[in-house]
């Protein structure tokens, strides 16, 4: 673990300007004394990145690829992954950090964080769920897939919300909420962050402003696991997870889509506030205290530690 809390806090120089010459401007306004000024550096990763995503979804959904539909969408999730991912790698070296200071080191790839978070997502889930169901205001039904189409769609909504966990988690608490956070502290980056990754859910079809602020305090969560872990494979894991159980293993909206190719023929009844309504469980009141304990065990489990308290 120190390792990677090394990681984050690298603090490589800029130019050298310890000779007898005066830094250019141009120089100053680019170059601070921890490097690449983080606004500059902010700017470049999003003038860089959208481009990039533009000619991912385009390529996902163009007919010279032979894919339509789900597998589209599994296609976009991955070239928006390498969009976000290749600005990262063009600023780690402009800014001589190594990649893993932005929350997804290659060494602890796919490793303990990542299968312990999975299990803490499939926990909340269905605590979730099950208090939904005690309530009487959700109904899983009987099996919408038989044979050896559960195999398959569960096998294919893995993959799809593996990338899901993967691309979100970088885009938004990867470089950004790194650069953010070293010009104006990680929490105000934090809370800047969630609030826009709440705001993005809005342009789903079935979501509402209560599925936005509860999508919004998931991210404050994901933000907090960061902090404690300083990694994002922690996050990885829990977003996969609590994606595949809503929308395959449960048969719920997601975040105001009821995707096809789940497993049960679930459905929901009672008031907006209780259920989600069209966002699904994540818009229920029941989600926000479902966050809010699940960030307390965290805090118990993942004591503050000395490398937390910087600002």
């Amino acid at each position: 673990m120190n390792e990677i809390h090394n990681d984050r806090e690298v603090h490589p120089p800029g130019p050298d300007f310890s000779g007898a010459d005066q830094p250019s401007y141009a120089n100053t306004l680019f170059w601070g004394p921890e490097g690449l000024r983080p606004g500059w550096g902010f700017a470049f990763y999003v003038v860089m990145f959208y481009p990039l995503e533009m000619i991912a979804v385009w390529l996902a959904w163009s007919r010279n690829f032979g894919a339509s539909g789900l597998w589209s969408d599994l296609l976009e999730e991955l070239g928006t992954l390498i969009a976000a991912v290749i600005p990262s790698l063009i600023l780690a070296k402009i800014e001589r950090r190594p990649w893993g200071a932005y929350g997804l080191p290659r060494r602890q790839a796919f490793g303990k964080l990542f299968w312990v978070g999975g299990l803490w997502g499939c926990a909340a889930v269905t605590v979730l769920m099950l208090a939904l169901r005690g309530m009487s205001v959700v109904e899983f039904g009987g099996l919408a897939l038989h044979g050896v189409r559960i195999a398959k769609f569960a096998l294919f909504w893995a993959a799809l919300f593996l990338l899901v966990g993967l691309s979100e988690e970088f885009r938004f608490r990867g470089y950004v909420q790194f650069t953010l956070g070293r010009g104006i502290g990680f929490w105000p980056a934090a809370f800047l962050v969630s609030a826009f990754f709440g705001r993005i859910h809005l342009g789903n079809a079935g979501e509402s402003w209560a599925g936005a602020l509860g999508a919004a305090c998931i991210g404050l969560f994901f933000c907090f696991t960061l902090r404690r872990t300083n990694s994002l494979w922690f996050a990885v894991g829990f977003h996969a997870v609590w994606d595949w159980g809503e929308t395959f293993f449960y048969s719920v909206p997601d975040s105001g889509i009821v995707w096809p190719g789940h497993l049960l023929r679930s459905s929901l009844h009672g008031p907006a506030w209780l259920t989600g309504g069209t966002a699904g469980p994540e818009g229920s009141v029941v989600c926000f205290v479902v966050i809010a304990l699940t960030s307390i065990a965290f805090d118990r489990v993942y004591p503050r530690k000395a490398a937390d308290e910087r600002v």
